[in-house]
């Protein structure tokens, strides 16, 4: 069955620069691995993916999604003009060295960098100056994507929890307890998301969400049930001992 405008779906992908194929982005741990682009504290799974929807993937990579099957890997080439732009030599800059050890920026060939409020890569360094590029990593570059759709949700249920997983990546997902009655989605937090940086956001992100893509839900609750310790049994009462029999004189 073809996809359609809203289907909530899980892909698989492996992203390349066509001109390199070097590996930039990937769902999967084993790749990134292999690719040096390992970072701890990521999670590698299949990305939720809303289709239509802005932002959750570059465009035409979306555009691609509706004609692909379920299962069946499938390529995308994206050129630079749908991807990140060409790249401009007006965003190419030499800067005095001097601003950046002002910052406290202590700039190395290759690295990213944060100058002005704008991401910068250190081109060259040299003569008290260093050439700083202000276009996008990937400007100027095909791209292309081997993706696989590895699951498509069918019930409010599921769409339900695959945006709380969108959110709390960390937490399992059967964790969370989902009733819904009538309009109203009451949500029951597992003790592991209790004390998540930032849980106070994620959870409005989710209310968010169902209310954005599961419109006829008008009211969400997070329930959160904090447990007594359980309190040790008392001790049973130490046994009385015997008195002492008096020592009879000879």
């Amino acid at each position: 069955m073809a996809l359609q405008k809203a289907d909530f779906i899980l892909i698989d992908y492996v992203a390349k620069v066509k001109e390199t194929n070097e590996v930039f982005d990937t769902t999967k741990e084993d790749v990134a691995k292999k690719e040096h682009l390992f970072k701890e504290g990521r999670i590698y799974e299949p990305k939720l993916v809303v289709v239509g929807e802005v932002g959750w993937v570059l465009k035409p990579l979306d555009e691609a999604l509706i004609t692909m099957e379920i299962c069946k890997p499938c390529t995308v080439e994206i050129s630079p003009e749908k991807a990140f732009g060409p790249r401009d030599p007006l965003k190419i800059k030499r800067v005095p060295i001097k601003q950046l050890y002002a910052k406290e920026i202590n700039p190395v060939v290759g690295a990213q960098i944060e100058f002005q409020g704008k991401d910068a890569v250190v081109r060259s360094i040299g003569a008290g100056r260093v050439l700083l590029d202000f276009n996008p990593p990937l400007a100027g570059k095909t791209l292309v994507y081997d993706v696989t759709i590895t699951k498509k949700f069918e019930s409010r249920e599921e769409k339900i929890g695959a945006l709380i997983h969108h959110r709390i990546p960390i937490v399992e997902e059967n964790k969370f307890k989902i009733t819904i009655q009538d309009t109203c989605l009451t949500i029951d937090m597992p003790e592991d998301a209790f004390y998540i940086e930032h849980i106070e956001i994620y959870k409005r992100g989710i209310a968010t969400d169902i209310q954005k893509f599961i419109p006829d839900l008008i009211e969400t609750k997070f329930i959160e049930t904090f447990k007594a310790e359980p309190k040790p049994a008392p001790l049973p009462p130490a046994p009385i001992a015997a008195p002492e029999t008096p020592a009879t004189a000879p």
